[in-house]
């Protein structure tokens, strides 16, 4: 069975121009880190010219689908029936885009088929973290 779950999605940038095209973006979920899903997008979506990807908690990205959720660099938050927005913060700015929810709906079931929520503990290994992070204080 695979670890990871790698979705590509249509998002939409709002922006104050006029309205722009759908931009791809893929989340992504990997057991070995339950906790976490990573939204990713591609070079040319970006004012940088860079891929950008953003972690955020799983849990974030699910209660953000019933209302307002997170008070730091990610938001989620439902908009209408068929949509949900994310807000990510960062210095430069905010990218805001809309994201039809039957897709991370979608996604979100395909994590919880892989790991069930409130079982996540059972898929970390501290003993490998642990060595890493020893090593890197070498």
């Amino acid at each position: 069975m695979s670890t990871v779950i790698e979705q590509p999605v249509e998002a939409r940038l709002v922006a104050a121009a006029p309205r722009m095209p759908s931009i791809p973006a893929t989340l992504y979920y990997d057991r070995r880190d339950p906790f976490a899903v990573r939204m990713t997008f591609p070079a040319q979506a970006t004012l940088e010219g860079v891929e950008v990807c953003w972690t955020f908690s799983r849990e974030l990205l699910a209660a953000g689908q019933e209302g307002p959720e997170g008070q730091g660099d990610v938001r989620v938050r439902p908009y209408g029936y068929d949509r949900t927005v994310l807000e990510f913060h960062a210095p430069e700015g905010t990218a805001v885009v809309h994201v039809h929810s039957a897709e991370i709906r979608r996604f979100l079931e395909a994590t919880r088929r892989l790991v069930p929520e409130g079982l996540e503990d059972a898929h970390l290994d501290l003993d490998h973290d642990l060595a890493v992070l020893m090593r890197d204080a070498c």
